[in-house]
């Protein structure tokens, strides 16, 4: 009886002890900064990488599904290729490295719920018209952290952003109403020589029937010095919020500055012109 307290005792204690889990699901582009570390060819053709990513104390598990995208559909041709990877990592402040072999991947922590993929130099990886490199928590807390903090920098006349969203930006979707992804085309233009925002342009699904939508933006300060890009509706009242990681990747946020979290499909970030 002494022998199963003593056991039963160690088992709380380890189970105490033991890091917390937290699982990350996406769909990204292809680039070659990550391919080497996934064991992709860089001549693979291949259009889009769903990702599975659980981390717990210094060990991580991938499963990685990649290939060709099937039309009208979320999967793949021929059921694409599969990877399984598992091995430790390093956090170093908000950044995870992983190791797979000789090869490293870079992930920075843009707060619990959301990572977002390096490139060698740390910075941001930019997407495209159609995946983001933004990981989303499976079990998100719908928090207003955000570790990274962007400065901000000289407008340029016209600052274009795409992505793919999910339905759940507020405000958008009438409740009750289908809707699968939403397509987006934001083009903001600025007085440069006031460094001062001026008009906007957002095409995409919300607004095909209309031929795309306009109106006022202005830059606003949230919390920490946080850098919000603020679109304004007919009666000048703020719609649609961007917080901004870098020059080339906005994320969407809620009017109280929550980072919103996607899902395997799509992410809630908006990608960039960049000639990095």
């Amino acid at each position: 009886m002494k022998i199963c307290a003593i056991l039963l005792f160690m088992l709380i204690i380890a189970s105490c002890t033991s890091g917390k889990e937290a699982t990350f699901i996406a769909s990204t582009p292809a680039d070659a900064a990550i391919r080497p570390f996934l064991g992709i060819s860089l001549t693979d053709s291949i259009d889009f990488i769903r990702w599975h990513l659980t981390l717990r104390d210094n060990q991580y598990t991938l499963s990685c599904n990649y290939g060709i995208g099937k039309p009208n559909t979320n999967g793949f041709i021929n059921g694409g290729k599969k990877i399984e990877l598992n091995g430790a990592f390093k956090k170093e402040k908000n950044f995870y490295i992983l190791q797979n072999g000789n090869s490293i991947l870079k992930i920075a922590e843009l707060n619990s719920d959301l990572l977002h993929l390096l490139n060698a130099d740390n910075s941001l990886l930019v997407g495209n018209g159609g995946w983001s490199y933004t990981l989303n928590n499976v079990i998100p807390a719908a928090t207003d952290q955000v570790n990274i903090n962007a400065q901000q920098a000289v407008i340029k006349d016209s600052m274009v952003f795409v992505g793919r969203t999910p339905c759940k930006v507020p405000g958008i979707i009438p409740k009750g109403m289908q809707c699968y992804k939403l397509k987006w085309h934001i083009v903001l233009y600025a007085n440069t020589q006031k460094n001062e925002p001026t008009t906007y342009k957002v095409y995409g699904t919300p607004y095909r029937k209309q031929g795309g939508k306009t109106g006022n933006w202005k830059i606003i300060t949230g919390k920490k010095g946080r850098i919000i890009y603020q679109l304004n509706d007919d009666d000048g009242n703020g719609f649609l919020y961007l917080l901004k990681l870098d020059d080339h990747i906005l994320i969407f946020t809620d009017a109280e500055g929550k980072l919103l979290v996607g899902d395997e499909d799509f992410s809630y970030t908006m990608n960039g012109n960049t000639d990095r």
